[in-house]
């Protein structure tokens, strides 16, 4: 018992260590950089009605387009990886803060592990030449996706169900955004007004376009699961083209994308001030 004590004593101190910390700093950067891009790409399809597709597998193609496109590739990688390693250390030890040894607090670092364990994955896929990995529609592989739950024993309702969670998500996204509790987990006592400001805004903005995202993509595939149609349901490309057909027109979708690219310049801020 002694000696599992002791290997357990270790793992943890290794979970609060350096490295862990560079990893999610790292990994929170990494973030920045693909919605930044997604929020850029988003505002291209508002602004001229391009075919860019403004989700992962676009930004992962603006990426390859640069000169050091591939360095750039394995950089975000890691980046992910790093973020996907420090959620598996909050899930298993606990976060930092009053509130991080709760089960929910834990349960949703474990959620976010796989996420980014699964997006980490794709993006280096990608950079090693498996080309419909990474950057495949989102739109087709939510189709295809949903497409083969729906034949399951009871697939209409997981789909329904795995929609109804992601519409709530996107609620519960943008509400904490609008009510600032981003801030509890920012060193803000240390921050300059400026900074403060720069955080609010685009932590307010980038919020609340990132729900409203999340929120689209949920009601498509709760529409989905309700005519028992996949063709109904949309990645984040096609639900951020679907903003251009509400009364507000392409200003909406302009809107969300440019609040897009401001979550990932706040995720930036995030890297520099959050507590890890």
């Amino acid at each position: 018992m002694t000696g599992v004590g002791s290997a357990a004593a270790v793992a943890r101190r290794a979970a609060r260590g350096d490295a862990v910390r560079a990893g999610a700093r790292t990994g929170f950067a990494a973030r920045g950089v693909l919605y930044l891009l997604i929020g850029v790409l988003a505002v291209r399809i508002g602004w001229t009605g391009t075919n860019e597709q403004a989700d992962r597998g676009g930004a992962l193609a603006q990426i390859t387009s640069t000169p050091f496109g591939a360095v750039l590739l394995w950089a975000l990688g890691v980046g992910l990886a790093g973020m996907a390693l420090w959620r598996l250390t909050e899930a298993v030890f606990g976060a930092a803060g009053p509130d991080g040894d709760r089960a929910t607090e834990r349960a949703m670092s474990g959620f976010r592990f796989v996420f980014y364990a699964v997006v980490s994955f794709l993006v280096f896929s990608f950079a090693v030449g498996d080309r419909g990995s990474g950057a495949g529609s989102s739109d087709r592989q939510s189709q295809d996706v949903t497409g083969r739950v729906l034949g399951l024993p009871g697939g209409q309702w997981w789909v329904g169900a795995v929609a109804v969670g992601i519409v709530v998500a996107g609620v519960c996204i943008a509400s904490s955004a609008g009510l600032r509790t981003y801030r509890k987990r920012l060193k803000w006592a240390q921050l300059s007004k400026s900074q403060r400001r720069f955080m609010n805004v685009t932590g307010v903005a980038g919020g609340v376009s990132r729900g409203l995202v999340f929120a689209a993509v949920g009601f498509f595939a709760l529409k989905a699961a309700v005519q028992f149609d996949p063709a109904e349901a949309k990645g984040m490309d096609d639900a951020i083209r679907s903003f251009a057909y509400t009364p507000a027109g392409r200003w909406l979708l302009l809107a969300v994308a440019v609040g897009l690219a401001l979550f990932g310049l706040f995720s930036f801020g995030v890297a520099k001030w959050r507590k890890v």
